[in-house]
């Protein structure tokens, strides 16, 4: 399976992005935005799509906001294609951020957000490993995982409450779009909400790495976890190669 990883300016994690599409076992390239902005049809190769976390073109407006403008208008059309043709897409952090500021998410794409990543209410970056839920929802890449507890993620960010109206949430709820909640909502998102999926369950953003734990020395006690333990982010990754492998193959 061909993995892509969009990358630009400020972005970070793009090589544990491109790691865990590997060791789930695909193979992986990573993109320059620019590059598909020249050539959209670069993309059509792909069979799995990363949009990875950091700080794109320094959030200097607000996080995302710059890298989806420049995405909207080329890139998103071809990214909805690749969804339509039953790609798997995963969005942690920045990378959420972005998606739902160029209406990837929570799809299909309205007229204006309808959901955002505003500051923690803290009002700091937060850094943290934190407990959290998989509700039932169509996600595939959270498949397996909806009712087991002792999950954890690391979540690295300034921005990262999930703002929604009532009105959406309740849909989401419906919807079963909610893919993940916090155990603790440290950053104070409505609903708990640390993740979303598009109504196809193929696209998943979050704001949580799961990237970021594939293996189990990464996390903070792992001298005193199991040796042979299988991480949340193994299975979040085997879960979308295992589909794509189904489903484009």
């Amino acid at each position: 399976m061909q993995a892509m990883v969009i990358v630009t300016s400020g972005t970070n994690c793009d090589l544990e992005l491109a790691q865990a599409f590997e060791d789930a076992g695909a193979s992986c390239q990573i993109v320059q935005l620019h590059t598909i902005l020249d050539a959209p049809e670069v993309l059509d190769r792909a069979e799995l799509v990363g949009l990875p976390g950091g700080f794109a073109y320094g959030d200097a407006v607000a996080a995302g906001r710059i890298k989806a403008a420049l995405m909207r208008e080329r890139v998103v059309p071809v990214l909805s294609r690749l969804l339509d043709r039953g790609v798997p897409m995963i969005a942690p952090c920045n990378g959420f951020q972005t998606a739902v500021q160029c209406g990837l998410l929570p799809g299909p794409a309205p007229s204006r957000p309808e959901v955002a990543l505003a500051p923690n209410v803290s009002g700091r970056f937060e850094d943290r490993w934190t407990g959290v839920d998989f509700p039932e929802s169509r996600c595939i890449w959270t498949q397996g995982l909806a009712g087991e507890e002792g999950h954890e993620l690391p979540s690295a960010h300034g921005e990262g409450r999930f703002v929604a109206s009532g009105e959406t949430v309740s849909r989401l709820m419906d919807e079963r779009q909610i893919a993940v909640r916090y155990q603790d909502n440290f950053n104070g998102s409505n609903d708990a909400i640390a993740g979303i999926c598009d109504p196809s369950g193929l696209m998943l953003g979050l704001m949580p790495h799961p990237e970021r734990w594939m293996r189990n020395s990464q996390h903070p006690s792992w001298t005193r976890r199991p040796a042979a333990i299988t991480t949340t982010g193994q299975r979040m990754f085997r879960a979308a190669v295992e589909h794509a492998q189904a489903v484009l193959r």
